[in-house]
């Protein structure tokens, strides 16, 4: 029979018309938190309120990372960005919108509008760029009542951004570059990588700002309140920058480098300038007492290559990735729907800005992530498993980069145990693994989980490259962790899993999946890197394992919990590296029977994670759901998640962990595991090797 061409033409056409329809008939989006300034656990700024005068700019911990703009036209100032009020007028808020690579805000009164754009130059397949530290700020104002205006521009970045601490001494200067002024600004005291820990800023290195030209463009160094007030009441900056100690208790407030854009008359033609904020920590993470440098630095760069660099490529840079942001919505919109595009657009760069890119002492690219407002663990392998469909989709080099130092740490005679380590220290220290007992007992360690992780990370790496040249570097390890699984996984005894806030539990049935996938993963790379009969003999043992699962859960309806609990369930995420991988382990009769049966376990936002709690996991919910056969099925299970999104009452940088019933936040915030609501666009082939493509082919 011949393929129905037409008719497929028209079902694709009309869904795409659909989606186009939706998107414009749904309402805007309400986050819980809009990324400003994303770039890694300590660069990162986000406004927690609705509108951006509604509240204070902050560091993804809650802590002020104080930024204000505020627009004067015909002489009167307008506030647009920060709490503190320097002036009663404020712009009327009228859009919203978070895609990938910016967000874009616009402020329409006093006969202008002005689209205020926060654009960090993100894509993924190039990380010479992404790299970069630096986030442009955006601004086009333009009249819209016929008129002419005089529009002049205020911006101002407070000392809370290079300290941990409000009562930490800081230091400024000022430097042209290329004829331009350069701003910066860091800590007095400049303790390099001294403190580890969760709720903690940085407080080393310089912050920079740098505007797009030097005509109109007027800076200071001064108290935030004399620098606001000066331009509130006359449209400029003062005369002089403050040349006291800025670390000295004054009336003015806070330090503050404030750059100021005079425009001029402003007609219907939009009128267009922009500012550079950059961080240069200097040195990133130390790694087994080797301070290493940050990726962009490591042949030698600085702050000037830096902020030249990213002024001479802003118009390329920009053109770019503009095209990557309107093609991935379009792309993610095919996928999953309008509402999944918005979440994932919402997570995108929250998932980069929980990681740290570093070169090593060779110059090798490691990756590593801090597991925000949970342990502060660094290179939690936990947190990379699920976050891996991001790296997987964008960019398989920053899987690999991120690894690669686990991979070393457990090929190390410090690592004696046959199972896989948990994570390699506590951010920014990645000396040794400090969860649970450390490295030094096998008490709440994650032995099953762990392994079973890194086995199927590794494979779904293979697939991406094509090749096993990583797994085969490594081999021990990876035998050692398959012959665990094989003796340990089918059913695990009573350990943690990554739920760990769920506690203990033994005879886990989703704990079981991944082991048992986990084991047809191995076989997989035994068959890529030339192992036939290991190849023959784990497939062999992973089928008979997925048997003995689907008897030992079997619950009626549905699949257990734990296999010794009859009238329990859970959400069975794991499964979806079945599909992914094209394993084949599990009938797909077990798929339907779990997704009907979860159907009827929802909440007003969410799907549980089992039946002991109402609370659920963001990135499972987004995997279970990845497992239904069709859209529909999908979207019932994806509509509460983003329902939540638009209603949750808890205002941070998006939660992985919160309560279906009342949306409130149960813990964790600003985690690299909301990457993993990528998984839906890896179970399309397509899709797949598109994005992968683009960075593997520049190898």
């Amino acid at each position: 029979m011949k393929p129905r061409t037409g008719l497929f033409r028209f079902v694709a056409l009309a869904n795409a018309v659909a989606a186009a329809v939706l998107a414009q008939t749904l309402a805007p989006m309400r986050p819980p938190a809009v990324p400003l300034v994303a770039h890694d656990p300590y660069f990162s700024i986000w406004s927690m309120a609705d509108r951006l005068t509604g509240d204070g700019v902050k560091h993804w911990t809650g802590k002020p990372n104080s930024l204000c703009v505020l627009l004067r036209v015909d002489g009167k100032s307008y506030q647009v960005v920060g709490r503190e009020r320097v002036t009663n007028a404020v712009l009327d808020q009228v859009r919203l919108e978070v895609l990938p690579t910016r967000t874009i805000y616009r402020f329409a009164g006093a006969g202008v509008q002005l689209d205020l754009t926060f654009f960090t130059p993100a894509a993924p397949d190039d990380l010479e760029v992404l790299a970069r530290p630096l986030t442009y700020i955006e601004w086009a104002v333009s009249a819209v009542d016929g008129k002419d205006h005089e529009v002049a521009i205020y911006f101002d970045a407070a000392s809370d951004l290079v300290v941990n601490t409000a009562d930490q001494p800081v230091e400024w200067g000022r430097y042209l570059l290329d004829g331009q002024t350069v701003l910066r600004m860091g800590s007095r005291d400049q303790p390099v990588l001294a403190k580890r820990g969760d709720d903690l800023r940085i407080d080393w290195g310089y912050l920079y700002l740098m505007a797009d030209r030097a005509d109109g463009t007027s800076a200071v160094a001064a108290p935030h309140q004399e620098a606001r007030a000066a331009f509130e009441s006359t449209g400029r900056l003062p005369d002089s920058d403050d040349l006291a100690a800025p670390s000295e208790p004054r009336r003015g407030g806070a330090a503050a480098l404030a750059f100021a854009f005079d425009l001029g008359k402003v007609g219907a033609q939009p009128v267009s300038r922009y500012l550079m904020m950059a961080y240069d920590d200097l040195y990133s993470i130390e790694y087994f007492q080797r301070r290493l440098r940050p990726w962009w630095r490591r042949n030698g760069a600085g702050a000037t290559d830096l902020l030249r660099a990213a002024r001479n490529e802003h118009d390329a840079l920009l053109a770019r990735n503009k095209a990557f942001d309107d093609e991935l919505m379009a792309d993610m919109r095919k996928v999953g729907g309008e509402e999944y595009a918005r979440l994932a657009a919402l997570a995108y760069r929250q998932t980069l800005a929980a990681h740290k890119l570093v070169a090593d002492a060779d110059g090798a690219a490691m990756y590593f992530p801090k597991e925000n407002f949970s342990n502060g663990c660094i290179s939690t392998v936990d947190v990379i498993y699920p976050s891996s469909p991001f790296t997987l989709l964008f960019n398989p080099l920053l899987l690999k980069a991120q690894l690669q130092p686990v991979m070393d740490y457990a090929a190390m005679p410090r690592w004696r145990w046959p199972f896989a380590p948990h994570d390699l220290g506590t951010y920014p220290q990645a000396n040794g693994q400090v969860y649970g007992g450390g490295e030094r007992t096998e008490e709440n360690q994650m032995p099953v989980e762990e392994s079973g992780n890194m086995l199927i990370m590794v494979a779904a790496l293979a697939r991406t490259e094509g090749n096993a040249a990583f797994a085969q570097k490594y081999w021990p390890q990876l035998t050692k962790w398959a012959e665990y699984l094989k003796e340990k996984g089918l059913d695990p005894e009573n350990q943690l899993s990554t739920d760990d806030f769920a506690g203990h539990l033994a005879h886990n049935a989703n704990l079981s999946i991944k082991a048992i996938l986990a084991l047809g993963a191995y076989g997989t790379l035994c068959e890529m890197t030339g192992r036939q009969q290991d190849a023959a003999l784990y497939r062999k043992t992973a089928q008979e394992f997925a048997a003995k699962w689907m008897q030992l859960a079997d619950d009626g309806d549905h699949y257990r919990l734990a296999f010794d609990k009859t009238g329990t369930w859970s959400q069975k995420y794991n499964l979806v590296w079945d599909k992914l991988l094209g394993l084949g382990l599990f009938p797909a009769e077990v798929v339907r029977k779990e997704i009907a049966f979860y159907e009827t376990k929802q909440n007003q936002y969410g799907l549980p994670l089992d039946n002991r709690k109402d609370y659920t996991k963001l990135d499972w919910l987004v995997w279970t759901s990845t497992l239904a056969s069709n859209p529909a099925d999908f979207e019932k299970l994806i509509a509460p998640a983003y329902r939540w999104a638009n209603e949750t009452p808890t205002r941070v940088p998006l939660t992985d962990w919160y309560d279906t019933v009342t949306g409130k936040q149960q813990g964790f915030q600003a985690r690299s595991v909301v990457g993993g609501v990528f998984v839906k666009m890896l179970s399309d082939p397509a899709m797949w090797k598109k994005y992968s493509s683009r960075a593997v082919d520049k190898k």
